[in-house]
This record gives C-alpha cells, structure tokens and sequence, in this order.
C-alpha cells in the first residue's frame, strides 16, 4: 500500500496517536482534544501532498534539512502549530517530540499495514523528508513566538518598574535634602545611587525592546552645540570615576541637529566601555572634529588589544569582553545601543584595536 493513501486511510488512528502522545506533556494533559490536534491533519494531508509530488534530489535534500520553501501558502499547518503549541506553554523540545512521535507512529502503523510485505524505502525516505520540513518549519516559527513573547514581557516589565522606581528616587532626594544626621544623608546617598543605576538598566531595556520590536530608538532633533552637549557628560563621569583622566578635544565647527540626550547616552556608554577597559593609567581621549557635511566623535583608549574575533561581533547586543571584570548596573547592551543610536541619527559607528589603542568612531550628518 501506497505510504500516502494509508495515511488517508487511517488518519483517525495516526491523529489519535498524536493526541495521546500530546497528552503526555505537562501542559497537555489540561487541554481538550481540538486543541491536542490542531492543524495535525493539515499536517499530515500536507505530507501526503508532499509524498507524492515530482521533486529533484536537489529538494529532497533541501527538505530533508527543513529548508524547502512553503508550497503556496503564506503561513503552513506546521508554522500555525509552531505558534499556538508556543501559545499554550510547550517547550521546544517538547514540540519536537510530536514530530518524532508522529514519525514513529506513522511508519510503525504502516509497516503492520504492509505484512507480510515490506515497506517501500523510497516511500519511506520521502515521508522523513516531508517530516524534516514540517518539523523546520515548527521550529523556525516557535522561536520567532517565544522570542516576541520574550520581548514583549520585557518591555512591560521595563516600562511598569519606572513609577515605583520614581517614587523611591523621589523619596530618597527628599531624605537627602532633610537636616536628619549624616547616616540619613548616607544611605539617602546609596538609594539615589542605586536608582541612577536601575534606571540606566530600565532605559536600555526599553531601547533593546524598541530595536527588537522594529521600532528603533527614539530620537527628538534638534539645534545643539556638540561641545557643550560632551562637556556635562563628560563633567558627570569624571566625577562619577575620580582618579581617571577623560579630555575633550573639538577641532571645527561641531553644531547640527542631533538628538542631545540620546548622544550623552552614546558619549557615556563609549567612554565607560574604555574606562573598564583602558589602562587605568592613562586617559580617555575624546574627539570631536566637525567637518563640512557631519562630524565625527572619536573616543580613544589605550590598553590591551581588542581580539578579532571579539571585535567582529563588538556591537552585538547582550556581549560582554571576556576578560570584563564583573561589573553592576550592565547588561551588555551598552555598545549595542551606541550603534543603534547612531543609525537612528542617519549615521554609523565603528570600532578598530590594535597593540597601540583601541578606538570608537562615530560619523553624524549635520542634518538628517
């Protein structure tokens, strides 16, 4: 018997197979058998199509690595499975286990079918492959469900901290403004700290959550003095890492409209990156050069040199050098958000390291 007409044939008993395997998971056992099946037969009725089409060795082989595209259809049964198994709590791994169950299950019921016969393993190949690509399919769209549920919590979680965090840096100024003894002023000291902190945690969460999402980062242009803007940054971490040395140098015109706040936050994250890990004695040098058309921002430190394999991969998101020493109020987005705040202003970011130093180049357009 034909592999495609048996799984026609008894499509009942395959289907109920998968249900009692589905059924097994944690998170099955509370749901009813629509949802245990769904989009199963469509699976099953997409491999039996699949089973019986002309395909060279070319698209099996693609199939068989879950690689071939979709056969007409903006979004398969096996994509639609991936998102609602995703939906109702399965793990991958346990997503994965329908598709080997459902494997077993079927060349198992069939080989009895075929008795005292043999099953024909052309027929048998071409089912695995049909299999590969639903189960790739599955996979592919699971991940991208997981990983929008992920961001998306993410940024519900970045956005609802910010009220309650309001109210303890409000408090904690009102404590250091109070004329309550010095233990009072200290540890209104170390909220306001811990605060600053969280807070910079908060807003790097919200700007990696926007980038994920396709949003980018938010910027609001407008007329700005480069230098005057580089200098109160520059004035805050100064004071925030006494004893390290951080100099500006402006050579030009360095006025355009640019987003103030949102280049603080690239100059601050650039300069702290080489303050953790530049030469501690030697200092950070900052360089802004305006030309006709935009300027450029340099921020230059001396130090070990930056492998190539890191630096390939510097501006991922969530990476952090591997000889960084631990380091609070991070999670590895820092150069991440520079890229992405420079993209947002028309412009780009690059980053080089040899035995010598190791150095950031911003380019700006003056106008976007």
């Amino acid at each position: 018997m034909h592999l495609a007409e048996f799984i026609a044939r008894d499509m009942e008993a395959i289907l109920s197979q998968w249900e009692s395997f589905a059924r097994t998971v944690p998170v099955g056992s509370s749901m009813d058998t629509a949802e245990l099946r769904d989009h199963a037969k469509q699976i099953l009725q997409a491999v039996c199509k699949d089973i019986v089409q002309s395909q060279t060795e070319d698209e099996q082989a693609l199939k068989s690595k879950g690689l071939a595209e979709p056969l007409n259809a903006k979004e398969t049964a096996a994509q639609t499975h991936a998102l609602l198994r995703a939906r109702h709590g399965f793990d991958i791994n346990q997503m994965a286990s329908e598709y080997r169950a459902l494997r077993a299950s079927v060349l198992r019921l069939w080989a009895d079918a075929c008795a005292p016969g043999h099953p024909d393993l052309q027929q048998t190949i071409r089912f695995n492959e049909a299999i590969d690509q639903a189960l790739g399919e599955s996979i592919l769209f699971f991940s991208a469900e997981v990983d929008r549920a992920r961001n998306l919590l993410l940024g519900i979680l970045g956005h609802d901290m910010r009220s309650p965090l309001q109210a303890i840096q409000m408090t904690a100024f009102h404590l250091n403004t109070l004329n309550a003894g010095n233990d009072v002023r200290s540890a209104a000291g170390r909220l306001i700290r811990s605060g600053g902190r969280m807070k910079a945690l908060l807003d790097d969460l919200t700007d990696f959550n926007r980038t994920q999402f396709g949003l980018g980062i938010d910027v609001k242009a407008s007329p700005i003095d480069l230098q005057e803007v580089f200098q109160d940054e520059l004035e805050e971490l100064r004071a925030a890492h006494p004893g390290r040395q951080v100099d500006l140098e402006v050579e030009g015109d360095v006025k355009g409209a640019w987003d103030a706040l949102r280049l603080q936050q690239l100059l601050g994250n650039l300069v702290v990156n080489a303050l953790r890990y530049g030469a501690r004695e030697r200092p950070i040098i900052v360089k802004l050069s305006g030309e006709e058309s935009e300027v450029i921002v340099r921020v230059e430190n001396e130090g070990e040199k930056i492998p190539p394999s890191t630096l390939a991969n510097i501006f991922d998101p969530l990476r952090r050098g591997t000889d960084a020493p631990p380091e609070e109020g991070s999670l590895g987005l820092g150069l991440y958000i520079c890229r992405e705040v420079a993209l947002a202003h028309g412009g780009s970011v690059v980053a080089e390291s040899n035995d010598r130093h190791t150095a950031f180049t911003v380019r700006l357009p003056r106008h976007r």
